[in-house]
């Protein structure tokens, strides 16, 4: 915006400029050819008094009077003078050389006049009548150095004043356009923090008054804003309080089982869950942005790990098979950009859905994979069921199956916040795959070793890492 003024200011500048300026040149180079001329005119005056007195028809003039007439003309054409002649009525030239032509024949018969030759400059041209010999004229030639003596120095001294002009708009145009960009990049910076969740960011109102409109509404949307989503967060943080009810009432019921095993079983899940509401309303009720040290950070290998151990007591019950595969050889795992939190929730949306949708004693596969490069890995959930429809891309909201049609977005949005994607296709043996990727954390740095041998004996055999061996190894043989 800023140099699009200046363009602007500088063309309209010279524009003007150039109307006003040029005309200004013409006319002083056309005053000063009138002043020579007008100086010319005069000295042909002065001149033919004096040949009059000298060469006049009834005075017998001798030739001394003719030398007079020369001296005369030898004062007429002193240093710095234009040149001067005077053609006598019988041909003879006094002075510097002068051609006889049409127009000296013309001024004989006593007319005065100013005429441009074609080799330029101007001559003046003066009958002298009464003399000895008849009629003679006087011959004035103006040179063009003469005739525009002074032009050059008015021609610098406007060009100079319109070099100024341009400056001093330019210097003007860059001031406002220095206010008007300034005023822009606030609000352009102040809609950027909001962009990025700084809710309290807020404009000055500066500038132009449009400008400051802008402001004034960017403000108002920016309030409103931070009105909806605090109503929003306190709607959703006491949606989940509520069901702390429920939940309590449902651990006292299990802590009322006869069989302790059972009941510890089903106290494990409720505690889960209970972790699960309380995590939801902390989540609702933080602020959108945070300021962290580093980006987020998880292990995609142990979460997968801790959330098959979680869901597979409930595949055996099920009758279904749960086989989850994961990489030998790193001691650090594998780190992906995103919160253990939102990967445990989307680990927990895929093993729900499917979980959901097929019926018992379909099987299930979670695969983990390191990316090739080592930053990052890849999440892979295939199941045996009828899997997706043909051309069918789960959308928020959108479910055919009786439900929210949330689960699969949290996934989504969990990949695409690590800088990762999620495909929806189908398995070979005709179920449904997805597979999510997530982005590392850039290079990696050292971590304590932690030993997950049981839970990668235990993904081979169709176990979840995190619970006991044992146990898993039975229950796999009893729900394969």
């Amino acid at each position: 915006m800023r140099r699009s003024i200046l363009l602007v200011t500088a063309a309209t500048t010279a524009l003007i400029l150039a109307a006003l300026l040029v005309p200004l040149s013409l006319l002083a180079r056309s005053h000063a050819a009138d002043r020579a001329t007008a100086d010319a005119t005069s000295r042909a005056h002065a001149l033919a008094a004096g040949l009059g007195k000298t060469l006049a028809a009834g005075s017998g003039a001798a030739p001394s009077d003719r030398s007079g007439a020369e001296a005369l003309v030898t004062a007429a054409n002193g240093p710095g003078l234009p040149r001067t002649s005077v053609i006598l009525g019988n041909g003879t030239v006094l002075g510097p050389p002068a051609p006889v032509s049409d127009a000296v024949r013309l001024a004989r018969y006593g007319r005065a006049f100013t005429y441009e030759p074609s080799g330029g400059g101007r001559t003046v041209l003066l009958p002298v009548q009464g003399v000895v010999g008849g009629t003679a004229v006087i011959h004035i030639a103006i040179g063009d150095d003469r005739l525009y003596d002074g032009t050059l120095a008015s021609s610098l001294g406007f060009a100079g004043l319109g070099a100024g002009l341009m400056v001093l708009g330019l210097l003007f145009a860059d001031r406002l356009g220095a206010r008007l960009v300034g005023a822009t990049r606030r609000l352009s910076a102040v809609a950027d923090r909001l962009a990025r969740g700084d809710l309290t960011a807020r404009a000055e109102p500066s500038g132009p008054p449009e400008l400051r409109l802008v402001a004034r509404e960017l403000n108002h949307l920016a309030e409103r804003i931070q009105t909806f989503l605090t109503a929003e967060r306190e709607n959703a943080a006491d949606l989940a309080h509520r069901l702390r009810t429920p939940v309590a009432a449902l651990r006292l019921d299990a802590e009322g089982l006869r069989d302790p095993a059972e009941a510890e079983r089903i106290g494990a899940g409720v505690a889960a869950l209970e972790r699960s509401v309380d995590e939801v309303i902390r989540t609702a009720r933080k602020p959108l942005r945070e300021d962290r040290s580093g980006p987020p950070r998880a292990d995609l290998a142990a979460v997968v790990a801790d959330r098959a151990a979680f869901w597979l007591p409930l595949a055996e019950d099920q009758g279904r098979t749960l086989e989850c595969a994961l990489p030998d050889g790193a001691a650090d795992g594998v780190p992906v950009r995103v919160e253990g939190t939102e990967l445990a929730a989307a680990v927990d949306a895929l093993l729900g859905n499917v979980f959901d949708h097929t019926p018992e004693g379909t099987g299930v596969r979670l695969a983990v994979v390191r990316a090739p490069d080592g930053d990052g890995g890849r999440l892979t959930v295939e199941d045996d069921g009828p899997g997706f429809p043909e051309g069918h891309v789960p959308e928020r909201g959108r479910s055919g199956g009786g439900s929210t049609g949330l689960g699969l977005d949290i996934v989504r949005r969990a990949a695409q916040e690590a800088g990762g994607t999620v495909e929806f296709t189908r398995a070979p043996g005709g179920g449904a795959r997805v597979t999510a990727a997530f982005a590392g954390d850039g290079p990696r740095t050292g971590r304590a070793a932690r030993s997950r041998a049981g839970a990668r004996t235990g993904s081979r055999t169709g176990t979840g890492s995190g619970g006991a061996p044992e146990r898993g190894a039975r229950r796999t043989g009893r729900g394969g």
